[in-house]
């Protein structure tokens, strides 16, 4: 738990997917839904679906941080250089990195392996959360996060949530492979 301004805000891991190198754009899971966290000091966590979804709803400016550190801004959603939405999979992130020294060495990062998941931090409004016991095949309880005020979004490299991703991915290199795929499957030749 991180106090920031007077607020007590909670941060869990999750994943990058994919990265754009020509369009320096970052795509990936900060959260993922119905996956259980690491052990978080006696409990595991499960984000629900729609847990966002007020806080996305609300536009409030959430924004994508290196590390959760507020010094390393990767895109803000104020200046439309951060974009969330829900899916079925879980809190889907875009980022249009910044041309700064930091962003670049966080992209190689990326393209090497090296980095690859994300994190979010967040608050927990009144009745938020729900609490239950273990499972049989369980010793720790389990926390159910039903909704989320989201404060920020953040590329890491030890997340709370092993199933979050990111990644880099060549723009040019995206559309070759799709258009293997799309003769392969339709049965034509490479031209």
């Amino acid at each position: 738990m991180l106090t920031t301004s007077g607020i007590d805000m909670e941060r869990r891991v999750g994943s990058l997917a994919a990265v754009e190198n020509e369009g320096t754009k970052l795509h990936g899971y900060a959260a993922v839904f119905n996956q259980p966290s690491e052990n978080l000091g006696g409990f595991r966590e499960f984000i629900a679906p729609g847990a966002f979804k007020r806080s996305l709803d609300s536009g409030e400016d959430v924004r994508a941080l290196l590390d959760h550190d507020t010094r390393l801004v990767l895109g803000r959603r104020s200046a439309g250089t951060l974009r969330l939405h829900e899916d079925s999979k879980g809190l889907a992130v875009e980022i249009d990195l910044p041309s700064t020294s930091y962003a670049r060495d966080a992209a190689e990062l990326i393209k090497r392996g090296d980095v690859s998941q994300m994190s979010f931090g967040f608050t927990i409004p009144q009745g938020g959360d729900e609490w239950l016991p273990p499972e049989l095949d369980e010793s720790l309880r389990r926390r159910i996060v039903r909704q989320a005020n989201l404060m920020e979004v953040s590329v890491v490299s030890i997340p709370a949530y092993p199933q979050t991703e990111i990644g880099l991915r060549a723009l040019s290199r995206w559309l070759q492979t799709r258009n293997k795929n799309i003769c392969k499957v339709l049965g034509l030749r490479k031209v």
